[in-house]
């Protein structure tokens, strides 16, 4: 049974299409380019990733450092934007800001991983000078940063489970006494973890009873998003946009 809403964010029929990354299979992720086309396929969920540059403004970005997607090299936090902006992802695609994006994509909903912790308080405020708070939900693998953001925003913000509460979610569904530590109004998660099921329908079912939404990262085989969908989970994370379409539009269920 899918749970009641409890949060702006999760009102959606149907199951929760993400673009992760904007759809990262060619390459462009993180990039206007690649939002755009997640947009025009008809994706209304879109999953990034932010850092602060050393000047506080909000990247647009997965990982610490420059290197492996552009022509640039650095850690992020330790260059201004002047020059973060300059490099370019694939040679080609500049870095974009994440207020700039909720400004170009009015419709979209955000799923934010915060990835570092100095990228926090100015995506909360970003949040409050926009009054975005119905279009991003906040996640991060640490569960003290997600603790923090509830605690600054209150029940303005939707998050996800760290990885202590996705723990705890787990050992619950196996039977044992484990209740997470944080409130969230949704559990994002692979399907393994280190070769060990995360997402069966134990899981699914307990997350449920609590209220919570099963988000799956980052599932890029139809059968494999058949199957989960079959488990009742409430939303996937793909980098193959066309693929998850396909697959919703098979199932009657892409809206």
């Amino acid at each position: 049974m899918t749970p009641r809403v409890r949060h702006p964010y999760l009102d959606h029929p149907g199951p929760l299409a993400f673009a992760h990354r904007g759809g990262a299979a060619d390459g462009l992720e993180n990039t206007v380019t690649a939002f755009r086309r997640a947009v025009d396929a008809g994706y209304r969920y879109i999953e990034t990733d932010v850092h602060a540059t050393s000047d506080g403004r909000l990247a647009a970005f997965h990982d610490a450092t420059l290197d492996r997607v552009t022509d640039a090299a650095g850690r992020i936090a330790d260059l201004p934007w002047s020059e973060v902006s300059r490099a370019r992802v694939a040679g080609s695609e500049p870095v974009p800001l994440f207020e700039d994006l909720l400004q170009e994509f009015p419709d979209v909903r955000w799923n934010v991983d915060v990835k570092a912790e100095p990228a926090l308080l100015p995506l909360l405020d970003l949040l409050e000078r926009t009054r975005a708070w119905g279009r991003v939900c906040v996640g991060s693998f640490s569960e003290a940063r997600v603790a923090r953001a509830q605690r600054v925003a209150g029940p303005r913000l939707a998050t996800s489970f760290g990885t202590r509460g996705v723990l705890g979610l787990r050992l619950r569904s196996l039977g044992m006494p484990a209740i997470p530590r944080i409130s969230a109004v949704c559990a994002q998660v692979p399907e393994t973890q280190s070769g060990v099921r995360v997402v069966d329908h134990r899981f699914v079912r307990t997350a449920h009873a609590r209220g919570l939404q099963v988000h799956v990262w980052t599932v890029n085989d139809a059968a494999r998003m058949h199957a989960l969908l079959d488990l009742g989970v409430d939303g996937i994370m793909t980098d193959h946009i066309q693929t998850l379409r396909d697959v919703l539009e098979d199932r009657g269920t892409w809206v």
